[in-house]
């Protein structure tokens, strides 16, 4: 019945996407579809998801940041759902308390207050003093087990249906997105899990002065409670006073940012995986605040040697490595025409080598087919590539903020040579073609190209591809 109820309400939108490819759906020329046409379908859009409920939510916000799969401006409309979940009412946080502790709020805090500092998708957070310490209690949402079980349910026969009517990579990749989803959404329903992961990344970083991971208070951590140290900050993305007042350096803060995601990607091999810019704070002293742990994914050593493998033949631009590369990762869909995965990397290539991505490069690129290639292609993103290409795009995204002229690449170098040891000691028995000193930078030189070029490029992309839709020319569209 859910899954019904949900087609029936997504159902006005799927005719709309296919519109845009073909008039009358099933014959005609395409629609010609403006620019403010697509803001407001994409609004229209996430309007409905919030009111699917929670996860529909939380799906969509991992979704939002598969930019190989969502074009603008539905990528960005998608992106917001962080900040448009209501709030559930005191009383129903007091209730889950209550029944999480077999005592009242008042039992247990000396204040607790009623108006929460934020509402996510699972669960929303309350301050509250305990034993005379400021701290932070996340609850959990009621009944979310429940509504995220039906829902993945549904989503899952809905996709399989489409699935034998659009058996495109698109359709198997959103399908593994739900796989992925359903799995990992179990670790954010226990928030004893959450409390494990924070701890383990706080160990981590132990060492480092400017970043701060709040401290669990484990006495008071439940499944569906946990209570944490209050970290006074400002999200990352609001810190424009306080850069022109010169009370933080933006430049700092990004380049902390990336430091931290290049540690945690390349020698702890456990990641933050839910990168946005509500999960980080900036305290007023200028150190990072790191924030909410339900999603993590540990990237085994092996698969952080098969990574580096495939950056160092990307470096040596040597085509056959890359394509075992991309074949190790799982990024190659089983059963793939191999020559046409090594025509691809050719051209992917020569993209790379055009370090200046102008607009008029990319129109070229468009009418060669080449962008067209690459969305047809039977290349899929694990997800624990997945999740470190969205780190990327939040890098970028902070980059450009603080800084017009920022430069992934410049930031990257310098950091991971400070990294070059620890890089070394984590991926012991990897043999890099070239001396230490020169591999620890081409690695950062990589990480920066995928923070920042190709992000860039992704921006590109998506307005020319806005361009064709409201002229109706060739080239890849909206829902296509």
């Amino acid at each position: 019945m859910r899954a019904l109820v949900v087609s029936l309400r997504l159902l006005p939108f799927v005719l709309s996407f296919l519109r845009d490819r073909r008039r009358w759906i099933i014959g005609g020329g395409p629609l010609v579809r403006s620019n403010t046409f697509h803001q407001r379908r994409a609004e229209q859009l996430v309007a409905l998801i919030a009111a699917l409920g929670p996860t529909f939510v939380k799906l969509a916000q991992v979704i939002g940041a598969r930019a190989d799969l969502v074009p603008e401006p539905y990528l960005s409309a998608l992106g917001r759902l962080h900040d448009q979940v209501p709030p559930v009412s005191y009383e129903e946080i007091a209730r889950t308390i209550n029944e999480s502790y077999g005592a009242p709020i008042e039992k247990l805090f000396e204040r607790f207050d009623e108006i929460p500092i934020a509402a996510a998708s699972l669960g929303q957070v309350h301050r509250a003093s305990l034993a005379g310490a400021e701290v932070v209690v996340k609850v959990l949402r009621p009944s979310v087990e429940k509504m995220v079980a039906v829902d993945v349910q549904a989503s899952s026969r809905i996709l399989a249906a489409v699935a034998k009517r659009w058996p495109n990579r698109h359709v198997i990749a959103l399908q593994g997105a739900i796989s992925e989803f359903s799995v990992r959404v179990g670790d954010e329903l226990d928030f004893r899990k959450e409390a494990a992961v924070a701890d383990e990344i706080r160990a981590n970083f132990a060492a480092n002065a400017r970043v701060i991971v709040p401290a669990v208070h484990h006495e008071m951590t439940r499944q569906r409670v946990l209570v944490l140290d209050y970290v006074e900050g400002r999200r990352i993305d609001m810190l424009g006073d306080w850069v022109a007042t010169g009370k933080v350096r933006g430049t700092d803060v990004v380049a902390t940012v990336m430091e931290m995601y290049i540690q945690m990607m390349l020698i702890d091999g456990l990641f933050h995986a839910d990168p946005h810019p509500g999960n980080l704070m900036v305290a007023p002293d200028g150190r990072l605040v790191l924030l909410d742990f339900g999603m993590a994914v540990r990237v085994p050593r092996e698969q952080r040697l098969r990574l580096v493998e495939t950056v160092f033949a990307a470096i040596r631009g040597d085509v056959e490595g890359i394509v075992g590369g991309f074949e190790s990762l799982g990024v190659v869909l089983p059963g793939s025409d191999r020559e046409a995965i090594v025509i691809l990397v050719r051209k992917l290539l020569a993209i790379a080598g055009e370090k200046s991505m102008t607009r008029e490069r990319l129109e070229r690129l468009l009418a060669d087919r080449v962008l067209a290639e690459i969305f047809d292609a039977p290349i899929i993103l694990p997800s624990d590539l997945v999740y470190f290409a969205r780190t990327a795009s939040l890098i970028e995204g902070l980059g450009t903020r603080y800084d017009p002229h920022f430069n992934a690449i410049e930031f990257a170098g310098p950091i991971a040579v400070r990294l070059r040891g620890r890089i070394m000691t984590s991926l012991k028995g990897a043999t890099p073609p070239r001396s230490t000193s020169d591999w620890v930078v081409e690695i950062s030189g990589l990480l920066g190209d995928v923070a920042g070029v190709v992000q860039r490029a992704g921006k590109e992309i998506a307005a020319l591809v806005g361009t064709r839709l409201v002229t109706g020319g060739s080239g890849l569209r909206a829902g296509q």
